[in-house]
């Protein structure tokens, strides 16, 4: 594949999954809201809490499928293998299956310790218990995304996404509005119900795999597989969801439901605000990149590409946000929600680092090497705790935000290292440059906000505007760009030439 139509496939793909996240976020600010202006921060608060237990269990129950299910389909549609395409989605669906109705039947049983050890109170008991529901259809759920994914069945991914939250936020919505706090446990479960239901109709119009019924022992290799690997990877999601609880928890405890609702809002919005970016790369970039694991060029070629378009189609996102953080979180969802700003700010920076840390990240998934994929994580996430901790007492809930910053600042020289030993990588010059200019950007900006929010603004929308603007220009230079854009810019070459002759 030549170097401008590798560019052109990621950009193919950040615009059909970042056209489906801009539309998820617009879905999403209907939603928040509607739950910030119905039920305050302590309501955002409980939703936040509710959504991080369900998570929680679903990230167990599925013992890492999701993950290791997309690398397998990937890897034998690399290969052009029918029968191994055929026998890892059986596999998937069925392991996949017994383990939904597993772990929501453990949940359900453990529901009066959850309430009282997360919650506190023994009250919250039954709805707590009606969340293994949602348990059973996040685990199912995650099995058709890697489906869809490990066969790049990208435009669907797209339509589950933004009809699944278009369904969700209507009857979320009106279940607020019909019960008001007794419809918080609705709201929660319409995401993974509206999911799953979307999700199973596009699975059930894939074309059907022309291959013999795949025998007993070819399933049982292809669970161990899933199991050894999937188990890494579940606990590396385990610890990530049970970091968020923990510090949900923290929170709750030390500071109150108010300081736990700006921290979910503050949370919420830098997870969304990058979706368009981040979605990308598990979407396509994971599954190419396990079909060119075994060839270190291409391989490192394809995350410095991925990693330069992922900061230049978010750095402008990420200045913007920077200069208009209060006004982004007042719009959102209310002014009850001042104490979010300085959080989000710094979570900001943090997310620069992320940016550029998630294409090294998915080197180890796609070698298929878990162990030091656990590793990593746990230690992100046991920085981002620790630190958390520590500076509640000093900085009340911006110590959240600045966490944030020291996970990744640990994570990334982390993943680096392990690429450079897995294949020889080495970030090009322009990746460095990019990530020093919006490092340095991000913390002027969070500079300038401490004396003037309007300067702040001001400045942000400037660089904002200047950073899109280089994008383009960077992105046309290597033939990235098709369409109008590519062919003006083809004109204007040309007029330049013949005045030069």
């Amino acid at each position: 594949m030549t170097e401008a139509k590798s560019y052109r496939q990621i950009l193919r793909s950040s615009y059909i999954i970042g056209g489906a996240s801009v539309l998820n976020i617009l879905v999403g600010l209907a939603r928040t809201k509607a739950a910030a202006i119905l039920l305050g921060p302590s309501g955002v608060g409980l939703i936040g809490i509710f959504q991080s237990l369900m998570a929680t269990a679903a990230s167990v129950a599925g013992l890492g499928f999701g993950n290791v299910g997309t690398r397998q389909i990937a890897e034998a549609e690399g290969q052009q293998d029918t029968q191994a395409v055929a026998a890892a989605r059986r596999a998937l669906f069925l392991g996949t299956l017994a383990l939904a109705v597993i772990g929501a039947a453990i949940f359900w049983a453990a529901r009066d310790v959850l309430a009282v050890r997360v919650l506190g109170s023994a009250i919250f008991a039954t709805p707590v218990g009606w969340l293994a529901l949602g348990v059973a259809l996040m685990v199912a759920a995650g099995s058709q995304s890697a489906l869809l994914n490990g066969l790049r069945r990208i435009g669907d991914i797209a339509r589950v996404s933004v009809i699944s939250a278009l369904c969700s936020t209507v009857l979320g919505v009106t279940a607020l509005l019909l019960w008001g706090q007794n419809g918080v446990l609705v709201f929660v479960l319409t995401t993974p119900l509206c999911t799953f239901v979307v999700g199973h109709w596009y699975v059930a119009r894939l074309p059907k795999v022309s291959a013999p019924p795949t025998p007993w022992p070819a399933l049982v290799g292809q669970w161990r597989t899933l199991a050894r690997l999937g188990a890494a990877f579940m606990l590396a999601g385990l610890v990530a969801t049970l970091t968020q609880l923990l510090v949900r928890t923290m929170l709750q405890r030390q500071l109150g439901t108010e300081a736990l609702g700006n921290f979910q809002a503050a949370w919420q919005i830098s997870m969304t605000y990058l979706g368009f970016v981040l979605t990308a790369m598990g979407t396509d970039y994971y599954p190419r990149l396990t079909a060119s694991i075994h060839d270190h060029a291409s391989t490192n070629q394809m995350v410095n590409e991925q990693t330069e378009v992922a900061l230049l189609l978010g750095g402008g996102v990420l200045l913007a946000m920077m200069g208009l953080t209060p006004w982004v979180i007042e719009l959102l969802y209310s002014s009850h929600f001042h104490e979010a700003a300085g959080v989000l700010r710094w979570q900001i920076i943090g997310d620069v680092l992320k940016v550029v840390s998630w294409p090294l990240g998915f080197i180890l998934l796609a070698s298929g090497d878990g162990r030091s994929f656990l590793i990593t994580e746990s230690i992100g996430f046991g920085i981002f705790t620790a630190l958390t901790w520590l500076g509640l007492r000093f900085f009340g809930v911006q110590a959240t935000g600045i966490a944030f910053v020291g996970m990744y600042l640990v994570y990334l020289p982390m993943v680096y290292w392990l690429a450079r030993y897995k294949t020889g990588f080495r970030w090009t010059a322009g990746i460095w440059w990019y990530t020093g200019v919006l490092v340095f950007l991000c913390a002027l900006l969070k500079g300038i906000s401490m004396w003037s929010q309007f300067a702040s603004a001001i400045f942000g929308l400037l660089a904002a505007i200047c950073w899109a603007l280089h994008a383009l220009a960077r992105l046309s230079q290597i033939n990235a760009l098709s369409g109008p854009i590519s062919k003006m810019r083809a004109r204007i070459s040309g007029r330049k030439n013949d005045a030069i002759d």
